[in-house]
């Protein structure tokens, strides 16, 4: 029988590392959409929407401090973000990509895409910028203003949004944690001029949206060659993926879209 190795001279165990997607990207699609999560929540908010949009794979991003990697720190900014993020997929830069962000994960999508241009890597096909202003007219949005009591009020009201129960008040103290990250990082997000990406941005309002309205969206004219969509809901109709915000999906991708029989 043999003895015990000694703690001290075990070999230090190694820590799992972290897990960026929630289901790792496949190798069948034409090309990929990374989709960065909304202020305060995790990778699981795009759960309603499909794995596969025709040729076009899904691939929602699990950011530190969210759910499954909830003991790590959040960002502090934006460009620690991006940085970060890339270096995990870069693997899964090899067709053609997209991004994705939805209100403060619009300006990190941005963000990502300005430094893979600068450092010469793989730029997207295009950068879906969902109910936010441009970055160099921001800082913008209500819960910039708002104190932890406010912004509790409104992770509440979020989590309704996405899973349609009462939240858990432990539940909301964690994740206030996280929005708190998300807000000052949006505040720390000053742009005093745009940088022109070298790919399509495809800014996305929404009629009904009360948090951003679409015409508040003009300046992304002077981030890309960018294309204005304006879809019918509100500031969380996003969540569902519905069908015209597929087929913009597709159509700025360069994808084909079958129409449904």
């Amino acid at each position: 029988m043999s003895a015990d190795v000694p703690a001290a001279t075990r070999p230090p165990r190694k820590s799992r590392p972290p897990r960026w997607f929630l289901r790792p990207p496949g190798s069948e699609a034409a090309a990929r959409l990374f989709c960065l999560p909304y202020s305060g929540c995790g990778a699981s908010m795009y759960r309603h929407w499909p794995a596969m949009v025709e040729g076009l794979e899904i691939c929602p991003i699990q950011l530190p401090g969210r759910e499954n990697r909830l003991r790590e720190r959040p960002h502090e900014t934006y460009q620690e973000l991006a940085a970060e993020v890339i270096d995990a997929i870069g693997p899964h830069l090899d067709r053609p990509f997209g991004f994705f962000g939805h209100c403060g994960s619009a300006l990190s999508s941005y963000e990502i895409a300005v430094q893979l241009a600068r450092s010469g890597g793989p730029v997207p096909t295009c950068v879906f910028v969902s109910s936010q202003v441009a970055p160099q007219e921001g800082p913008f949005g209500s819960y910039l203003e708002m104190d932890d009591v406010e912004l509790a009020e409104e992770v509440r009201r979020l989590i309704r949004e996405l899973g349609g129960v009462e939240p858990r008040e432990d539940l909301v103290r964690l994740s206030l944690r996280v929005m708190r990250a998300d807000v000052d990082a949006n505040a720390k997000y000053r742009m005093a001029e745009a940088v022109r990406l070298p790919c399509r941005v495809s800014a996305i309002g929404w009629k009904d949206d009360v948090n951003i309205r679409p015409d508040q969206m003009t300046g992304w004219r002077d981030c890309g060659r960018t294309v204005f969509r304006l879809l019918g809901g509100s500031h969380f109709t996003f969540l569902q993926a519905p069908a015209d915000l597929r087929e913009v999906l597709l159509a700025d991708m360069d994808l084909p879209f079958t129409a449904a029989p």
